[in-house]
């Protein structure tokens, strides 16, 4: 955006160079040009005026003087012709109207025509050509010859060359000075534009203290600074009040919970009908898995707190220490839990512990759902700059909408409302990985079952 927006300050500064040096450089060449031109007609017109009488009466000695004495002067070549364009006089020898070139001869034609002939072009910075003047010689519309001055004009093309490339620099000056100073106009309009791009990128990646000095910069990005500024400071306060309001609200609610499920345990010693009994087991199964939520929405509202500490850290290990410790509890449900030992070690850097809950997580569900008989398989690999951790059963999988839905909190899949869990293991799963830059992909498994694939970036 800065490169665009120089470029239209530089088109506009370029715009008004060439409206006003433009105009001036063909001035200064026509200024020169008409000088030049009244120069010449007057000394054309004097010599006129003393050949007149020579053609007249056939002397044409002195004006010959006069012609070689002023071409020994200036440098300025002259000649008369008589009305039939035949050579009378001439300051240098071999000097005649068929030994001119086309622009001469073409003058002196229109001075025997009877016009007051002058040269039709200008001088440029580039021209190369004589500067010729021819008047005619006579009086009263009578026309006995004409006199004809071909003038050098080196100095002349040098002088506007000179007026022209002072022009063309003073105009550079002018372009980088206004380069400098459109970069820095630029740097300074866009720069709070940059510094809240940044920060509204932070606060989308969860950096909810990111902010933008509002201090700099026009008027109205600075009162868009301040707005911003206001924006995020209400969404953090309210994110950390919603995140300090679910662990409160956990915390307090733990103790009650503990001594409830205290006193129904309790009240199990004295029951003896079947009917009772069971209905204490379940009473007993419901506290605990309120203790379950609870507990999930406490390691919620930490992982979304947003301080997180990185650590680097070995993901063949840890998946092989989840497993081990699944082990148990995959054999008392007659499933076999697999892990693949990678050929060589893979380290991630990841919030602390956040791949030993994800798994934890991934495994727990994956052991409760597989049902009796199913295969649970944990498989580190390298992949794409980082390493992914592969959770694969063969339980009933989820289909294509249940897997977008999975990571969302409380959500429960229609047959597994009756199965133990709080719906907040993968929402918590996709919390960590996303705190650690990495991501969490739900798959279908082949031929069924799902795959979860946790990816995280090499330290």
């Amino acid at each position: 955006m800065r490169v665009r927006l120089v470029t239209t300050y530089l088109l506009l500064l370029l715009l008004v160079l060439a409206a006003l040096e433009v105009p001036l450089a063909l001035s200064i060449a026509g200024r020169d040009t008409q000088r030049l031109v009244a120069d010449r007609l007057a000394d054309v017109t004097r010599f006129a005026t003393l050949a007149e009488p020579a053609l007249r009466a056939g002397e044409t000695g002195p004006l010959q003087a006069e012609l070689q004495r002023y071409d020994e002067v200036y440098g300025i070549a002259a000649f008369v012709v008589d009305q039939d364009a035949n050579p009378m006089v001439s300051s240098r020898d071999g000097l005649t109207v068929g030994s001119a070139d086309s622009a001469v001869r073409r003058q002196v034609l229109r001075a025997l025509e009877g016009g007051e002939a002058s040269d039709d072009g200008t001088i440029w910075p580039w021209r190369l050509d004589p500067f010729v003047v021819a008047v005619p010689v006579g009086r009263g519309g009578e026309v006995i010859g004409a006199v004809v001055t071909i003038s050098p004009i080196g100095r002349r093309v040098a002088s506007v060359r000179t007026a022209w490339s002072v022009l063309a620099g003073g105009g550079l000056v002018v372009l980088f000075a206004g380069i400098v100073a459109a970069w820095s106009l630029a740097r300074w309009t866009l720069r709070p534009v940059a510094e809240l791009d940044a920060a509204a990128h932070e606060l989308g990646a969860g950096d909810y203290a990111a902010r933008v000095p509002a201090a700099d910069g026009p008027p109205e990005l600075r009162r868009l600074g301040s707005a911003f500024n206001d924006m995020a400071a209400t969404v953090a306060d309210s994110l950390e009040r919603q995140r300090a309001f679910v662990s409160h609200a956990s915390h307090q609610l733990r103790n009650p919970l503990t001594a409830l499920r205290l006193r129904v345990e309790d009240l199990g010693v004295d029951l003896t009908e079947p009917q009772a009994v069971e209905g204490h087991r379940l009473a007993l199964e419901e506290a605990e898995r309120l203790g379950d939520v609870l507990d999930s929405l406490l390691t919620l509202a930490r992982a979304e707190r947003g301080s997180y500490d990185l650590a680097d850290v070995d993901a063949g290990e840890v998946a092989w220490a989840r497993v081990v410790a699944w082990q148990p509890v995959a054999a008392k449900r007659d499933i076999t839990l697999r892990y693949v030992r990678p050929p060589h070690p893979l380290r991630v850097r990841a919030v602390t512990t956040a791949l030993d809950q994800a798994l934890d997580a991934l495994i727990d569900n994956a052991v409760k759902f597989s049902g009796a008989g199913g295969t649970v398989t944990v498989r580190p690999a390298a992949d794409a700059g980082g390493v992914a951790v592969h959770v694969l059963d063969t339980g009933p999988g989820l289909t294509a909408q249940q897997r977008e839905l999975a990571t969302e909190r409380f959500w429960r899949a229609p047959d597994a409302q009756n199965v133990d869990g709080s719906g907040l293991g993968l929402p918590i799963v996709a919390v960590l990985v996303e705190a650690s830059a990495g991501r969490l992909d739900l798959l279908p498994n082949e031929p069924t079952g799902l795959h979860a694939k946790v990816w995280l970036p090499s330290p």
